[in-house]
């Protein structure tokens, strides 16, 4: 069993996991936690952004007694650590206690680490929950690092230690290190493109003897591997190390599964893929993003050795005639102009007509050429009016009609399959498809 900590949307986060793992596998959803009885890799999740390994669970949601409780155990626990300076840190999940106050039990934590003769450093927290960037950067996933999670749940509190983390660094060097981008055409995040791979539910298979391959590539910005997570006490007890899973090739009867992305772009989705073993196939309208694409390929291959099968050519999306096979298709279609404020109730519907027609004559191209059950996540526009609700799109309601149907998930609802920020007009609305 894992705690998986989630991102800055959690339902989405929750419907990726679900997509991942299978419904079964997830056994409690908190504000922002679920448990999941799987090996998360949490290097192939885009939503996810700490996973922990429960160490106990404690019959108070008093966050002093679990504080309290710590004092006691943590002692024997840190001796478990080897020689060295111990670098410390808690993040507290539901609870509502003062930073100031964490803060002072965490030094207390120190305190009584201390006195067993070993040397510690404390990481404050700022938030209730230290940021993964704070869990990364002070590397309290290795072998000197204890990071304690505090999670509510219920009338209970599981205490876990943090065992894996996003390498937000390494996302960010894969996005801003591309040779070519293009703020016009839209910055798809490379979190959010490896969260709709994973959406599109198809399958993984891996394989233990290619672990160190894929994982090298996908946290290859400083990011200490898999033998420097703690391993050396048993579970269940405050005692326990850390383990930590990585991600291998992606395999199909033996040979990878390939994923088409129509609309193709600067190429993140492409990108994402390949780096967890995919074959990809990238189509776009644009000469300009076929280069980009190709060109941006080309340094992926050469920056983190990348050996997969890439195709990559001009072809508009209402009309291409793809090769086969097709495994899954996954992309970010015509989202419209973008908005800095909302439009005119007569501009949005021009807007919206267009995004439909394109969106839907790419729908009946594509599904007279994959086979039936064929997996699709595709990010479309959605619209955010001042008060917050949203526009959508009218095929949403007609994809029987196109011949499609939306997966309904067990732990999310359609509706929540919507990634956007504050300050945007234009939301992305995942569609999760399977022909009929």
């Amino acid at each position: 069993m894992n705690i998986c900590l989630l991102g800055r949307q959690p339902k989405l986060c929750v419907a990726e996991l679900e997509m991942r793992y299978g419904a079964d596998a997830i056994h409690h959803v908190g504000d922002d936690f679920a448990l999941v009885d799987a090996n998360v890799d949490i290097d192939t999740l885009g939503g996810t952004v700490k996973v922990a390994r429960p160490l106990t669970e404690l019959d108070t949601t008093n966050p002093q007694k679990v504080f309290d409780y710590c004092r006691r155990e943590l002692p024997n626990h840190a001796a478990k650590r080897p020689e060295g300076k111990i670098k410390l840190g808690v993040s507290l999940h539901g609870f509502d206690m003062p930073v100031a106050k964490i803060n002072a039990n965490v030094l207390s934590l120190k305190k009584a680490i201390k006195k067993t003769g070993r040397s510690v450093r404390a990481v404050p927290n700022t938030a209730a929950a230290l940021s993964s960037a704070q869990t990364l950067h002070n590397n309290l996933t290795g072998d000197m690092g204890i990071e304690l999670v505090f999670v509510h749940a219920g009338n209970k509190t599981l205490l876990g230690q943090v065992s894996g983390v996003q390498n937000i660094d390494a996302f960010a060097a894969r996005d801003q290190a591309r040779p070519k981008t293009d703020a016009f055409v839209g910055m798809l995040p490379p979190k959010l493109a490896l969260m709709m791979i994973n959406l599109s539910g198809i399958t993984f298979a891996f394989s233990p003897t290619e672990f160190s391959e894929t994982a090298s590539r996908l946290t290859s910005v400083e990011r200490s591997s898999a033998s420097d997570r703690a391993a050396d006490v048993p579970e269940n007890s405050l005692a326990s190390g850390s383990t930590a899973t990585t991600p291998a090739r992606v395999t199909s009867g033996g040979e990878r599964k390939r994923i088409l992305d129509p609309f193709c772009g600067t190429g993140v989705v492409l990108q994402e893929a390949a780096l967890i073993g995919f074959d990809v196939y990238g189509t776009d309208l644009s000469e300009k993003m076929v280069d980009y694409s190709t060109a941006n390929m080309k340094w992926l291959a050469d920056k983190f050795g990348v050996d997969v099968d890439v195709n990559i050519h001009h072809g508009d999306a209402i009309e291409t005639k793809w090769q086969l096979p097709i495994d899954a298709a996954v992309a970010e279609t015509y989202l419209g102009q973008p908005f800095s404020a909302p439009p005119a109730p007569d501009k949005l519907a021009q807007v919206q007509r267009i995004c439909n027609e394109i969106i839907s004559k790419f729908l009946e191209n594509i599904g007279t050429q994959v086979e039936k059950g064929t997996p699709f996540c595709l990010a479309v526009p959605a619209w955010r009016d001042k008060s917050g609700r949203f526009t959508h799109l009218p095929l949403v309601e007609t994809l029987g009609k196109l011949g499609y149907h939306q997966v309904q998930l067990r732990h999310a609802k359609i509706d929540d399959l919507l990634y956007y920020r504050e300050d945007q007009v234009v939301a992305r609305q995942l569609l999760i498809l399977r022909k009929d």
